[in-house]
């Protein structure tokens, strides 16, 4: 058995969710907050056999789609002295861990 951890926008939460959903996966959303913009996240977590690891993970590519924002970023140009610039960077997208599940339990 496999646990998978995937990390995703939260514009592309409930798609995912729909989408493994529907395929019969199993399915937690956890709110999280991502380091480089802080800004919001869902790791979505899926327990399910080592043969079905693959099509969860297309599932949650096809839900998940990379994409260019423009958000603000400050660059100091002397004591006190900052300035306010737009950057382009990349978001979406999905980071995956495969975990490998010694045990698993309901109670």
């Amino acid at each position: 058995m496999k646990l998978i951890l995937a990390i995703v926008s939260n514009d592309d939460a409930s798609e995912v969710s729909s989408a493994l959903t529907k395929e019969n996966y199993s399915v937690t959303r956890l709110a999280t907050t991502g380091g480089f913009l802080r800004a919001g996240n869902t790791t979505i977590i899926v327990g399910t056999e080592d043969e079905n690891v693959k099509r969860c993970i297309e599932i949650i590519g096809e839900e998940s789609k990379r994409r260019t924002e423009i958000v603000p970023s400050t660059a100091s140009y002397d004591v006190g002295r900052y300035a306010s610039f737009p950057v382009e960077v990349q978001v979406g997208g999905a980071t995956i861990f495969v975990l490998n599940v010694e045990e698993f339990m309901k109670l």
